[in-house]
């Protein structure tokens, strides 16, 4: 147990600093009794972890260990994607530094994507989400959530920031895209959700939250 006293919230840092993942966590956790902290919340500024793992698992494993290295605290590292069917090979892994590149911004990533996929027919697409926690022992515990959906034809709503995807990915068995869900809704069924739920089922399991 990392905690003796039951009285004490688990301290729980998010590593990313992608704001819209962040934002998406937070909202998965509401009501779980853990004191969050992310990168921009730390002085002096932590520095970003190298990505060189050729799965989902492996880069959410990277960023974990990296940044309970750094913290010393309970730690989750999160990489997620996206598989299209219509560009087999092309994403996954790779979703956010594909086409425009890693140092595009939001809007010229999703330009580039809808632009490549104008004149797709298969629309199928599957996102996927890996979540690592390493607890305050250094033990290492994964969890994985998948959403299958369609890619709508443009953008149809606004989206958080470092998540353009989701205005233009339509869950199967609803009727909005990611982005006019709200938390509740999409925790629900999201990939990032489901890991999520996993891990909070986790964490009851193992008495670290009550």
């Amino acid at each position: 147990m990392l905690y003796s006293d039951r009285t004490m919230a688990l301290e729980l840092f998010i590593g990313t600093s992608n704001s819209g993942k962040i934002h998406e966590i937070q909202e998965a956790l509401r009501g779980v009794p853990v004191s969050l902290r992310t990168p921009s919340d730390w002085k002096p500024h932590l520095p970003a972890p190298i990505e060189t793992g050729t799965t989902f698992l492996m880069n959410a494993m990277q960023k974990a260990r990296h940044y309970h290295d750094l913290t010393h605290l309970p730690t989750i590292g999160e990489d997620s994607g996206i598989h299209v069917a219509a560009l087999e090979g092309e994403l996954g892994i790779h979703t956010r530094r594909w086409g425009a590149g890693p140092l595009a911004s939001d809007q010229e990533w999703i330009h580039h994507f809808l632009s490549r996929m104008k004149n797709e027919t298969n629309r199928l697409a599957t996102f996927v989400c890996s979540i690592v926690f390493i607890d305050a022992e250094g033990e290492a515990h994964s969890f994985e959530g998948k959403c299958e959906g369609e890619i709508t034809d443009s953008l149809e709503s606004e989206y958080l920031s470092g998540l353009p995807i989701s205005a233009c990915f339509k869950p199967q068995g609803c009727d909005r895209v990611f982005s006019s869900l709200s938390g509740e809704e999409k925790n629900r069924v999201s990939h990032r959700g489901r890991a999520m739920k996993s891990f909070i089922a986790f964490l009851q399991e193992q008495s670290l939250i009550h």
